[in-house]
């Protein structure tokens, strides 16, 4: 019979969750957008319907490498969520504003 994940976690010592934990936070923290989109629960086919677009375009631009950031925020937008753009240097990080100031125009150049 399978057992509960909660059940093994309880039986773990602190250290192995707190290790078990600092994995999951990191796996979450970077995954594809269809991974993405499982995660907040939502199906290709629902997303589509508050994007206004046909399932199989949720699909097409799930398996894109290259997009708009028009067409990433309005995906992003319509799970619930913000996209910022950040660069990354050696010597720290910035929030790329030109694109917050987009407004609108979430699915032109799609």
């Amino acid at each position: 019979m399978a057992k509960k994940f909660s059940d093994l976690r309880a039986k773990m010592s602190p250290e192995s969750q707190a290790r078990v934990e600092a994995k999951a936070q990191i796996l979450l923290a970077e995954m594809p957008l269809n991974e993405l989109r499982q995660a907040r629960g939502l199906s290709q086919k629902v997303l589509a319907e508050v994007m206004h677009v046909q399932q199989p375009s949720i699909a097409k631009m799930e398996k894109r490498t290259d997009m708009y950031i028009s067409t990433l925020r309005s995906h992003i937008e319509a799970m619930g969520g913000q996209l910022e753009v950040v660069a990354r240097f050696p010597d720290g990080s910035v929030k790329i504003t030109n694109f917050s100031d987009i407004e609108g125009d979430s699915l032109q150049g799609a």
